[in-house]
């Protein structure tokens, strides 16, 4: 049976996004997840860090609304995690810069949705 999850954490995140091909070979490129794939219109994800079961999920939209909640990731190789978005077709709206407790750099996927990485 799968874990069913810790009390009151956060258990799954669902994303908007405008494109489900291009979401996935994103994320998939960027950070290495893989999907389960629902119908045309929502794509389960699974971030592998936390085991083989599902984190979220892709949910197609027609418009992405900026703002809200910061996602934020966590990465072992920061530049390495900077790099992989640039090259998956992410943007990078703030590099690598130092916060208290570490450093991390901003980005926005393909379908404009706005997302962190830190390091410590």
């Amino acid at each position: 049976m799968a874990n069913p999850g810790v009390h009151h954490a956060i258990d799954y995140l669902e994303l908007s996004v405008t494109d489900m091909e291009e979401a996935t070979a994103f994320y998939g490129a960027a950070f290495g997840w893989s999907f389960n794939a629902y119908g045309p219109g929502y794509t389960g994800f699974v971030d592998h860090a936390r085991g083989e079961r599902e984190a979220g999920g892709l949910r197609l939209v027609d418009a992405v609304t900026t703002g809200g909640p910061l996602v934020v990731l966590y990465s072992t190789d920061l530049e390495a995690s900077e790099a992989a978005v640039r090259a998956a077709g992410g943007v990078i709206t703030k590099p690598i810069f130092t916060f208290p407790g570490g450093r991390r750099f901003e980005l926005r996927d393909p379908s404009g949705n706005a997302l962190a990485v830190w390091s410590q």
